[in-house]
């Protein structure tokens, strides 16, 4: 006998119709919310009616010192325009970052076989009009990456090319890290201001 022709027990078909109502009366409010415009979507409308991405692109983004420091504001500008030209300003974006290297894997002769690089990125938006901090906070990210130990210079050197390509590229998967939660958290505040 298969699972298919298996018996029913009595009553069954009456408990699932008893769930599935259960389950409607507990799910009307919470769809009944959502209509009332309880929620909206991130991306579309701001309470003053101008879409969220055109409000984005109103962001000017403040210089950030150092490379990784680049590719995050160079990643949050694209996002924000998304690649077109920036619409004059409402807001200020200013972001001062915190990198750290984290060894791991510690070799017996105390050599480091992998790394953590760790950045904690301290941003605030600021409303251009009245010069006033509206929304800050803090984000973090992290990639870890391994170390080779052969030299890629016949001369014995310690420097190894193929160690500052990893280290290079976990600094830049950190900063698009970085730059994708600046630009959702962007997006949030300005779905909710006026």
């Amino acid at each position: 006998m298969s699972s298919a022709e298996a018996p029913r027990a009595p009553g069954a078909s009456r408990r699932n119709v008893v769930q599935a109502l259960l389950v409607l009366g507990v799910a009307a409010p919470v769809l009944a919310a959502c209509s009332d415009g309880g929620f909206r979507p991130l991306y579309g409308v701001t309470p003053s009616g101008a879409p969220v991405q055109e409000r984005m692109a109103q962001v000017e983004v403040a210089p950030i010192p150092g490379r990784v420091g680049q590719r995050i504001r160079n990643e949050v500008i694209f996002q924000n325009t998304g690649g077109g030209d920036p619409l004059p300003p409402t807001h200020r974006l200013e972001v001062a970052i915190k990198e750290n290297v984290i060894s791991t894997l510690v070799r017996p002769d105390g050599t480091a076989a992998g790394e953590v690089y760790t950045i904690e990125a301290s941003f605030r938006i600021i409303k251009i009009s009245d010069k006033k901090v509206v929304f800050q906070g803090t984000s973090h990210a992290r990639a870890s990456y391994e170390r080779s130990t052969i030299a890629s210079i016949p001369t014995g050197s310690t420097f190894n090319y193929a160690n500052v390509r990893a280290r290079e590229d976990a600094e830049n998967r950190a900063a698009r890290v970085i730059a994708d939660d600046l630009k959702t958290r962007v997006a949030t505040y300005l779905s909710s201001a006026a």
